[in-house]
């Protein structure tokens, strides 16, 4: 992992954007909603994810619904911006969300 917590230009972060499709950046933080097909999966992939972010040492806000999980990242020792380290923690993601049937 990149030790890196400038925050990202608009510019690289648009870029970064374009490699991840399905997240936006809003209010200084990189988000995606992922939908499932019931609740289960859902969960399944809230303690997923925070094996991940426990392996990195960067965590998000997860926000669980009934089959929708919301991931909302920034990184606090940037001023709270967005920075690569948000990024590698969302490809990370994403590299677990289609084994849990997430779309």
């Amino acid at each position: 992992m990149n030790g890196q917590v400038d925050p990202l230009t608009d510019k690289e972060i648009e870029d970064r954007l374009a490699e991840l499709p399905g997240w936006t950046v809003a209010d200084d933080k990189l988000t995606r909603t992922y939908g499932f097909d019931s609740h289960l999966p859902a969960a399944a992939m809230v303690i997923h994810v925070a094996q991940i972010q426990e392996e990195l040492g960067h965590h998000s806000e997860q926000t669980l619904g009934y089959n929708k999980l919301t991931i909302a990242v920034n990184t606090h020792s940037a001023g709270g911006r967005v920075t690569e380290k948000d990024f590698a923690l969302a490809q990370r993601i994403e590299a677990v969300a289609a084994g849990h049937g997430a779309g």
